[in-house]
């Protein structure tokens, strides 16, 4: 019975094996049924976290190295050209021309740098100038004003070449004393004199750099007079006769005085629109975006010395802290780059200790539409939402990249308002002179 039963089942099996081949052909492949088609389904468009995730990955893969590790010898020679530069600087020597050779990169091997320094526009002129030349650009713009209006020139003067601001206010305020005598009694003419040996006037105004030019502007003049009482002379400045009928004036050259300011030149941002790169990570900074002087760059040396001892020791919150600031103070200025959801890049410089909200008004007076909200994207894919930060407090220095975001609510209703929207957000005027980065 069990084999009725085992011939049965292998009877059924041989039928339903498909129809027989010769041993000498190739074996076939039994046919697939066609399945049935299945309708795509409508994509959807990515979160905010898929956005926020996405600009994390980008950034990660911008901020690996492409190129090769420099071999021992190219290191060897970047090493030695640093301590010749830092050696030059630290004795306020030139380099040989051997050194110079040395110190300097090759030009095809040296990467450009992003920009050619930090500049400044001067507020009496208009003119950009380089760091180095402004200081310079406002002592001329100021000269050349004493011919225009010689009161309002020394006072420009007196504010911006004396850099103590206390020695500044008492000297300033004991000048408006002297000239408050005056307007207040005019007959008297012990008011009218001021002797120059003084020692009040030693030790408080004649210090003052453009000081006697203001007196002489506003109607002063020197003289020799005898000393009451003694056989000798000394200098005095006395007022003029006819500025006691312009007793006005001198009341308003002293507000003048007391409420002026130094003339101060602006950061220029030197705005700069890129087109899309995958360079857009890499920064080539000049010395200007660096605060170190002579004593710091010795100090410098001596810190890479400490560094091995450092790494091997514990250190406790506070050191690390305090060691972070203290890398944060060596940056005066920082050159940051926004990119935009379709690859343009938005390039500012900015003082290191400026807060980010001044960051998102550079970003938005860039924008055809100023009204459009949106974020600004850090490292890693975090939001820079305290705008009252300053950058170094954010590690935004000496240079960042960072990623725009745009509100995907407001986003969804202009594209469910079906308007045709401009292919950049970004005002013409600035796509017109868009740069490639090399």
């Amino acid at each position: 019975m069990r084999k009725f039963f085992q011939e049965i089942k292998a009877d059924l099996k041989f039928k339903t094996a498909g129809p027989g081949q010769k041993l000498s052909e190739p074996s076939r492949v039994p046919k697939e049924k066609p399945k049935a088609e299945v309708a795509p389904k409508p994509r959807q468009g990515p979160t905010d976290e898929a956005q926020m995730a996405a600009a994390a990955a980008l950034a990660r893969m911008e901020l690996k190295p492409k190129a090769k590790a420099p071999s021992s010898q190219e290191a060897i020679k970047n090493q030695v050209r640093k301590e010749l530069m830092a050696e030059a600087a630290a004795s306020g020597k030139g380099l040989s021309a051997e050194e110079k050779d040395l110190a300097s990169p090759d030009e095809q091997g040296a990467a450009a740098p992003s920009v050619s320094g930090v500049y400044f526009v001067c507020p009496l002129t208009g003119v950009v100038v380089r760091k180095d030349e402004k200081e310079k650009h406002i002592r001329e713009a100021i000269q050349s004003y004493f011919s225009v209006d010689p009161v309002a020139a020394s006072i420009m003067e007196i504010h911006t070449f004396n850099k103590d601001r206390e020695k500044v206010r008492a000297g300033v305020e004991t000048v408006a004393k002297y000239l408050d005598n005056i307007y207040l009694h005019p007959e008297e003419e012990k008011y009218r004199k001021i002797k120059l040996q003084n020692k009040v006037f030693q030790e408080r105004i004649s210090c003052l750099e453009g000081i006697h030019r203001f007196f002489q502007a506003i109607g002063f003049e020197t003289k020799t007079l005898p000393v009451p009482g003694q056989e000798t002379t000394e200098e005095y400045y006395v007022l003029k006769e006819e500025m006691l009928t312009k007793l006005e004036d001198l009341k308003d050259y002293k507000e003048q005085l007391l409420s002026s300011e130094p003339v101060r030149a602006q950061l220029d941002r030197q705005l700069c629109v890129f087109k899309p790169s995958p360079e857009a990570a890499r920064f080539e900074l000049p010395n200007d975006f660096y605060n170190l002087t002579a004593e710091e760059i010795k100090r410098e040396q001596r810190l890479r010395t400490e560094a091995v001892e450092k790494a091997s020791m514990l250190r406790t919150r506070a050191m690390r802290e305090k060691e972070e600031q203290r890398e944060m103070r060596k940056y005066n200025y920082t050159l940051v780059r926004v990119r935009f959801p379709d690859g343009y890049i938005l390039q500012g410089t900015f003082y290191a200790r400026e807060s980010v909200s001044v960051l998102y008004n550079f970003v938005r007076e860039a924008l055809r539409d100023d009204w459009l909200p949106f974020e600004l994207l850090g490292p890693g894919g975090l939001k820079l939402t305290d705008e009252n930060l300053a950058f170094n407090e954010c590690g935004l220095v000496p240079s960042a990249l960072l990623t725009l975001a745009w509100d995907a609510a407001v986003m969804a209703d202009i594209q469910a308002s079906g308007e045709e929207q401009p292919a950049s957000p970004l005002k013409p005027e600035l796509l017109s002179r868009v740069q490639t980065l090399s």
